[in-house]
């Protein structure tokens, strides 16, 4: 359990939370700004929650740390649906909600009851249609072969575990990843096409804004925020959107500058930015975010995670759960993070094995990239290599340098082959190098070899035409760990706030809701809590976002006339 109050040092990119201000009532306030509903944070889930609220008749005021898009603008622009969407139909896919339950069911390992999960799947449909009434659209292309992310012009494919054995159920899987038809990584295009439509819907959006505290009242109900906004149009502002920009650009290649950065707009908000209290009527909704940008949060909660590369935004500093906790809210799976160890494509890899320090095989290689990322962190100690004999290499290599592949895939593939491996022209001498008993790697080959002949079940259950003979030295090991700097293992967290399964609403630890308080997305614990796959949590934040603001609609607390501040 976090604690309530969470005062963050100069270091971390993060933003402060204070307890909350508790007053009688709405009338002891001098508000500057009032509205409907309050949405804390403008990505995926935070439009969505817009979005809903407005076309529920509602005033909305969005206000972000930053410009707007958060983890969302940054990612995959893929959605997870199914049931029978129009993409599925017109590429030929039979599904049901009835077959994504049996599937996801598995997935999600309790983290939402059944009764949430099963609408969750019969919503999938309407949410779909809701994003493209938006201005996302979908297609209904498929891949030639299982990816992690498809290549352009290739819009709805595998994106998890559907194919693996394991997860066979009584229905044939069925692909639901549906990306948002772009040119080029399409997260941007479907933030874009939610971020026009929340403000041509009429809602108010604040950037450069954080919230620092709620405002409660004498019955325990949350009526408002204490808004801190840098001035619009000053040099403050100027510097804070700059330093934010170069950050996101400069990541992936100079990690240490954008950190720098990081600091920087964190100081210009502590020195510059001005408190704004702000009325809501029917309620606040936490949408900022998850925290793995918050390196205290991740020490409390996944410290196993901590050398993994930080995938998101600086806005996933954990802030919107920090508030709902300083509340009496509880969080909950705060340890579950999502550990993307892709090695697909290149698609000669799976056809390797990968093995951990003993020199033995722990997990089915054709899996989805969390999954065997998890798994290496959660139960190999970190550390594992993917064994590929010279044919295979050599192939994989030649992949790389095909078109189909993207750049974040093929060069990290390329490293991981060139710089990070141990080579060796025995089995034998190979797990010498590595610290490995020889005879257990020897047996490994040999296991995998007589399932790829036929004459054995794979011992970690790998689909037959997934299984390759290993017979051609040399041999080479490819380091899977999150240590190695030039393939790096991305990462995001998937607890948070407890809500209501029915309103979104924010619960106590005694299990009764907060009135007036919200958390969707990755602020909130949801159906991507337990294992993430590509696409589930962006359809979770449509779900969350779209629930939490229905009911917020309907909500209303005393709207008796406060005394109010010209700002």
């Amino acid at each position: 359990m976090l604690s309530a109050r969470w005062t963050v040092k100069p270091q971390v990119s993060s933003s402060e939370v204070l307890p909350p201000l508790r007053v009688g009532d709405a009338t002891e306030i001098a508000w500057v700004q009032q509205t409907d509903v309050l949405v804390v944070g403008f990505g995926a889930a935070g439009a969505a929650a817009a979005l809903q609220a407005r076309e529920s008749g509602r005033e909305v005021l969005v206000v972000d740390r930053f410009e707007g898009g958060g983890a969302s603008q940054l990612s995959g622009g893929v959605v997870y649906a199914g049931g029978g969407t129009r993409q599925q139909r017109e590429a030929g896919i039979s599904d049901s909600p009835e077959a994504m339950f049996e599937y996801l069911k598995q997935e999600t390992a309790g983290v939402v009851s059944d009764a949430t999960l099963l609408r969750f799947c019969r919503d999938s449909v309407a949410n779909l249609e809701w994003l493209e009434k938006h201005g996302a659209r979908f297609a209904s292309t498929t891949p030639k072969q299982k990816t992690s992310y498809p290549p352009d012009g290739v819009f709805l494919y595998y994106s998890g575990n559907e194919t693996v054995p394991a997860m066979a159920g009584q229905h044939p899987p069925a692909m639901r990843g549906h990306r948002t038809v772009s040119a080029g990584q399409s997260g941007a295009t479907l933030y874009g096409a939610l971020k026009k439509a929340t403000r041509a819907s009429g809602a108010t959006v604040q950037m450069q804004s954080v919230v620092r505290r709620l405002v409660v009242d004498a019955s325990g109900r949350v009526i408002g925020a204490e808004v801190w906004q840098i001035p619009p149009g000053s040099q403050a502002a100027v510097r804070h959107k700059a330093a934010h920009r170069e950050a996101n650009a400069c990541y992936p290649f100079n990690p240490n500058r954008a950190e720098s950065l990081r600091r920087e707009t964190l100081e210009i908000e502590l020195a510059h930015a001005r408190p704004i209290l702000v009325r809501a009527h029917h309620g606040v909704v936490l949408a900022s975010g998850g925290f793995m940008f918050n390196r205290e949060m991740l020490q409390a909660h996944a410290p196993r995670y901590l050398s993994n590369w930080r995938n998101g935004s600086t806005g996933c500093d954990g802030s919107g759960i920090c508030l709902g906790l300083s509340a009496g809210g509880r969080g909950a799976h705060m340890n579950r993070v999502s550990a993307w160890r892709f090695i697909s494509p290149p698609y000669a890899w799976p056809k390797g094995i990968a093995v951990n320090a003993r020199g033995e095989r722990f997990c089915n290689e054709e899996v989805y990239g969390s999954t065997l990322g998890n798994e290496i962190i959660e139960h190999q100690n970190g550390r594992a290599w993917l064994i590929l004999d010279a044919r295979l290499r050599w192939q994989a290599i030649r992949e790389c340098f095909g078109k189909e592949l993207w750049g974040f895939q093929k060069w990290p593939a390329l490293a991981g082959m060139l710089l990070g491996v141990t080579r060796a022209f025995t089995p034998e001498r190979l797990a010498r190098k590595l610290g490995m008993e020889p005879a257990a790697l020897r047996a490994a080959i040999t296991a995998n070899n007589r399932a790829a002949r036929g004459e054995c079940d794979d011992v970690v259950g790998k689909s037959p035409a997934m299984r390759r003979e290993l017979t051609r030295g040399p041999w080479y090991a490819l380091d899977l760990s999150p240590a190695f700097k030039f393939f790096p293992l991305s990462s995001i967290t998937l607890g948070g706030l407890v809500v209501s399964e029915e309103t979104g609403e924010v619960l106590l630890g005694n299990g009764q809701a907060i009135r007036g308080l919200y958390a969707v997305g990755r602020c909130a614990t949801g159906i991507p809590s337990n294992m993430y796959i590509s696409g589930l949590s962006l359809a979770d934040c449509v779900f969350s976002g779209r629930r939490a603001a229905r009911h917020a609609a309907l909500e209303i607390s005393d709207k008796v006339a406060s005394k109010e501040l010209t700002p």
